[in-house]
């Protein structure tokens, strides 16, 4: 079993930046895909973006994909989410995931993931 565990997010104001780190431990971390999602306040949660388990291929939601960028650090067992831009539409809890099947690419649907992390607060001030 993956545990994840989430840092980075705070308080900016619109146009700032905030890196989200996301640290993997328990199970290999390197031949799984990964992703972020986040959820707001009375909303569903949504995909943001994913990354494949080689770090090859990723998918971005259309509204961030100018302004984030994934990446993955297998020696550190790291995922980051670079947020840059940010707008107060971004704000909500942000959750990383792990993709239940190894060797997979980029994975949009929550459904295939099998492990989330508790979420780290990002809160865009206008």
């Amino acid at each position: 079993q993956v545990q994840l565990l989430e840092s980075g997010g705070g308080l900016v104001e619109a146009g700032g930046s905030l890196t989200l780190s996301c640290a993997a431990s328990g199970r290999a971390f390197s031949p799984h895909a990964m992703g972020w999602f986040r959820q707001a306040p009375g909303k569903e949660r949504e995909f943001v973006a994913a990354i494949s388990w080689s770090g090859a291929t990723t998918l971005y939601r259309d509204p961030v994909k100018d302004r984030f960028t994934i990446s993955r650090d297998n020696a550190k067992n790291t995922l980051y989410l670079q947020m840059n831009s940010l707008k107060p539409e971004d704000t909500a809890v942000y959750y990383c995931g792990a993709v239940r099947r190894p060797y997979t690419g980029a994975q949009t649907m929550d459904f295939q993931y099998d492990a989330w992390g508790q979420g780290t607060q990002v809160t865009v001030s206008s």
